[in-house]
């Protein structure tokens, strides 16, 4: 199983970023302006960012295993729809419904780990998943401009039968869950159950108040090296490739700081190690210490990200799904924050300083929503 969460994050996470490369085309043949082009990307995010708040109590009230095969059958058709979308309006329908479709795959992921896999692993397994993420990240945008080097179409149509596959191997691998005391519960009862989770609701407030300075961080990094470094585009990709295997890294080895600390020690190191490192990071003026003092960063957000699914998957055991939709929902909604006040914080201060004490100040704030809940009290998981 551990292949099989790494390969479904792989390929959702590349679906998502392998549309970069193909915005200037794609505004060329469509006759759009650049500004707008970056709608295509927007539509797949708003499709998941919504739909993750329905797709989450659907699966906590059904068997995942139908929900996982229902959702990569749809995002096989809307995927392979896009590379036939011959205008500017068909290619947002197509992308939102993506995002729509994918909203119902991943967070089966997140929450089935933790009922099939051994308690003290896992974290461990997380980490295996938020790998496929983080691999993702650092080839999607390669492998959408190799692929489109035959055709626009062609990154559109390989994804699409990359998604006929995995639903083959979901099909054969994949165990039916169904909760017994969520069989029969409506939409709304699952949700009231979980407004009414104080411990849920603390901690999806932390993780979308992390992710908001996370992803400000993330956004502008390029835009930090062009403006401040002179770098092209050839060396802004390979910068960003170094900074991502530290995400990698963190990923697949952060279970072993946990075994070592326990994960409330581990959560509270990795949280204000961050903090410390944007600080830092707010007043440097040389491009290497920039680049690895970032990468380092994001070994630790690669450390990070398991020990969020873990905590948010332990408040809520008859509602895992809803959970990660909703911790989805909540990094989609950071994420779209984080690209208005970064862009805002980037124009209005000198450098990368507005973003990096930004960031710190946001953390900053999730570390001590998590004090006040009480998670670094415990010392064991």
């Amino acid at each position: 199983m551990l292949d099989y969460f790494f390969l479904t994050m792989f390929l959702i996470g590349t679906d998502t970023f392998l549309i970069s490369p193909l915005l200037p085309t794609l505004a060329h043949l469509y006759g759009i302006s650049t500004a707008i082009s970056g709608w295509m990307v927007s539509a797949y995010a708003i499709g998941y960012a919504c739909f993750a708040l329905i797709s989450g109590p659907i699966a906590d009230g059904h068997d995942r295993k139908q929900v996982m095969l229902w959702g990569l059958f749809a995002f096989a058709g809307s995927t392979f729809l896009c590379g036939w979308a011959t205008s500017f309006s068909w290619m947002l329908i197509f992308r939102f419904l993506a995002g729509v479709s994918a909203s119902f795959i991943t967070p089966q992921v997140w929450s089935t780990i933790p009922v099939i896999i051994d308690r003290q692993n896992v974290v461990k397994v997380m980490g295996y998943a938020t790998a496929g993420l983080s691999v993702s990240q650092l080839i999607g945008i390669p492998i959408g401009s190799y692929l489109a080097a035959w055709s626009w179409q062609t990154p559109f149509f390989i994804i699409s039968l990359a998604a006929l596959l995995l639903l083959g191997l979901t099909a054969w691998t994949f165990p039916h869950l169904t909760t017994s005391l969520t069989t029969a519960k409506s939409f709304i009862t699952i949700y009231t159950n979980v407004l009414h989770n104080s411990r849920a609701l603390v901690y999806l407030l932390a993780y979308l108040v992390f992710q908001t300075g996370s992803f400000t961080v993330m956004t502008f990094i390029s835009t930090w090296f062009t403006a401040d470094f002179g770098l092209r585009l050839a060396g802004v990709g390979t910068a960003m490739i170094a900074i991502g295997a530290g995400n990698l890294l963190g990923s697949l080895f952060g279970s072993r700081l946990v075994d070592w600390l326990s994960l409330p020690t581990a959560f509270l190191i990795e949280l204000i190690t961050l903090i410390g490192l944007y600080l830092i990071i707010a007043w440097v003026h040389t491009f290497w210490l920039a680049e690895i003092l970032l990468a380092i960063a994001f070994v630790i957000n690669g450390c990070l990200f398991p020990l969020f699914m873990t905590t948010l998957q332990a408040t809520a055991r008859h509602a895992r799904s809803t959970i990660s939709s909703l911790s989805n929902a909540a990094m989609y909604l950071g994420e779209t924050v984080a690209g208005i006040a970064g862009g805002v914080l980037f124009k209005q201060f000198t450098s990368y300083r507005g973003i990096g004490l930004f960031a710190a100040t946001m953390i900053g704030v999730a570390l001590i929503i998590y004090v006040q809940s009480g998670l670094f009290k415990s010392r064991s998981n």
